[in-house]
């Protein structure tokens, strides 16, 4: 893993399409902007896991579906 320190308003260039700015840092929280081709897909990694697990549960039968 690669770690660094960056400033309000410095960014980090990912590969050709991909950029990440950090716009506002305050407490111990850090707003980020995020600027990538249209086909990359951004997933914060909470929903990217939840997604994960319910595709693990989805391919054992145990998601369960309200019908209205």
């Amino acid at each position: 893993m690669l770690v660094l320190s960056r400033k309000i308003n410095e960014r980090i260039v990912i590969g050709d399409g991909i950029e990440v700015t950090v716009l506002k840092v305050t407490g111990g929280r850090v707003k980020l902007g995020i600027s990538a081709d249209s086909f990359i897909s951004i997933r914060r990694g909470e929903v990217e896991a939840d997604t994960r697990d319910d595709a693990a549960r989805l391919g054992r039968g145990l998601l369960e579906f309200e019908i209205a």
